[in-house]
């Protein structure tokens, strides 16, 4: 009889080593799990501040490329209607350039967008200026401009805003 009550003693004790050990194993496996998930949520919300910058990049370059806000933040005093064409389309060009590294935050379809911006309001400019008598004046190009920006849908910038606005709320949620 004492043997085996001494049995069961060292078969009790082998079972709550055994528990112990499985209860250390658990617990080191959570925690292990807890720092990969507060990795990945650090990862995360990194990426999407990445995304968010881009974002506001962007629209600030939708808004200044604008046909309206392109004229109005350029001092077009004095210059030919050739030099302000060359001035208008430089300067759109340089903004796509320098923003050109925000692609790779955010969605292609919105990169694509502002690309198309561009491209749309390098082909007004150009097809506006082509239809200016040969010696008209920056004012001349600029009134020109304006009054097609007036038009209803005239300009995507404002399509593209809203764009924007929706991938950064897609985020923010």
């Amino acid at each position: 009889m004492v043997l085996a009550e001494i049995n069961i003693q060292y078969i009790l004790l082998a079972l709550i080593a055994v528990c112990i050990s499985l209860v250390a194993i658990l617990l080191a496996s959570f925690r292990k799990l807890r720092i990969e998930v507060v990795q990945k949520s650090k990862v995360n919300t990194e990426g999407n501040l990445l995304k968010l910058q881009a974002l506001e990049r962007l629209t600030l370059y939708a808004e200044r490329s604008g046909l309206k806000n392109l004229i109005e933040r350029l001092g077009i005093n004095g210059m030919s209607a050739p030099e302000l064409h060359e001035t208008l389309i430089q300067t759109l060009k340089t903004e796509y350039e320098y923003n050109q590294t925000q692609q790779i935050y955010v969605n292609p379809d919105v990169w694509n967008a502002i690309t198309k911006l561009k491209d749309q309001n390098v082909y007004i400019i150009n097809h506006i200026t082509a239809n200016l008598p040969p010696h008209a004046t920056g004012v001349d190009l600029a009134k020109l401009i304006i009054e097609y920006s007036t038009n209803p849908n005239a300009e995507l910038n404002s399509i593209v805003l809203d764009a924007l606005q929706f991938e950064a709320k897609k985020i923010l949620s």
